[in-house]
């Protein structure tokens, strides 16, 4: 398999073993990013929806939508396959959980966080106020752990591989604190950068386009450029999202968090749809395989 194949296709397994296990995890396909984009662009939409919107406040809302993300991820690490509703909906959620817990690190309750005069979001603490410097400083020192214990537990780094509890824990754990500090990064480029949203985005995106063509370069290891890809898109989620709901005098469209959220929302689970499609169809085709291959050893 040539490299440029890899980020796209990252885990094939390439051993008889790795082959007879159920998978948990998808392929990492251009599916793949586009359902990712559109999860965590959700997320943000969504959290803001409960913290903002409904007034909620970031406290109560963590809470709440870090409880969905454990009511979630049991169904997923109790399921015997990989379920593109299970694996996606856990996505979903540690979007959500991500942006409230990124907002209450970061913020508090000065007027520069809360709009319309408003000193109070719902019930708690209103944001610790660390800043996006530090709180991303934060999250990068946590990943970065995860990272090195999942390292000196000598199990894979390539998703499709991962087939035990313990692998999947550490999968999930990196993916929670992987998308609350897109979140920080995404709300600095939007919020204290200058870029605004849209500019915010295009930087994003830049970086991705360069992350494609790092694939071309050998010395590389595509792991890398999966997870700094897996982190880049969630800012990119979290300034589309401010784009699509904030006023129109602060650069976005002025869409609700409401509205926005429904819209992604469809569009989240037609994808999921898709997904769930392909993956009857491919296991069908392999059944299918399998089948015609005993008959012909029987011949």
């Amino acid at each position: 398999m040539e490299k440029s194949e890899v980020l796209t296709d990252l885990d094939v397994a390439s051993t008889s073993k790795t082959k007879s296990v159920m998978k948990k995890l998808p392929e990492v396909t251009l599916a793949f990013w586009i359902m990712k984009i559109a999860a965590t662009t959700l997320g943000e939409t969504a959290g803001d929806l409960f913290a903002q919107t409904l007034k909620l406040g970031y406290f109560l809302t963590t809470i709440a939508l870090f409880l969905i993300f454990v009511v979630t991820l049991v169904v997923q690490l109790r399921s015997s396959r990989y379920n593109p509703f299970c694996y996606w909906t856990v996505i979903l959620s540690t979007s959500m959980a991500g942006t409230t817990m990124s907002d209450f690190m970061n913020r508090d309750a000065s007027a520069k966080f809360l709009s319309n005069g408003a000193t109070r979001l719902g019930w708690g603490p209103q944001g610790l106020g660390l800043g996006y410097p530090v709180g991303a400083a934060i999250l990068i020192s946590i990943l970065l752990a995860i990272f090195l214990a999942w390292k000196l537990s000598g199990m894979t780094f390539q998703i499709r591989d991962i087939v035990t509890f313990k692998g999947e824990a550490l999968f999930w754990s990196a993916i929670l604190v992987s998308n609350t500090l897109g979140t920080s990064m995404g709300d600095f480029l939007s919020d204290s950068s200058g870029l605004g949203f849209a500019g915010g985005a295009l930087l994003v995106t830049g970086a991705l386009v360069v992350l494609v063509a790092l694939m071309k370069v050998p010395t590389v290891p595509n792991v890398l450029l999966f997870w700094i890809a897996f982190v880049l898109t969630r800012p990119l989620g979290a300034t589309a999202g401010d784009f699509l709901t904030k006023p129109v005098a602060k650069g976005g469209l002025d869409l609700g968090t409401v509205g926005s959220s429904a819209v992604l929302l469809v569009v989240l689970f037609g994808l999921m749809a898709y997904a769930h499609g392909q993956e009857r169809r491919t296991a069908a085709g392999q059944a299918r395989e399998e089948r015609e291959s005993v008959t012909r050893r029987g011949d």
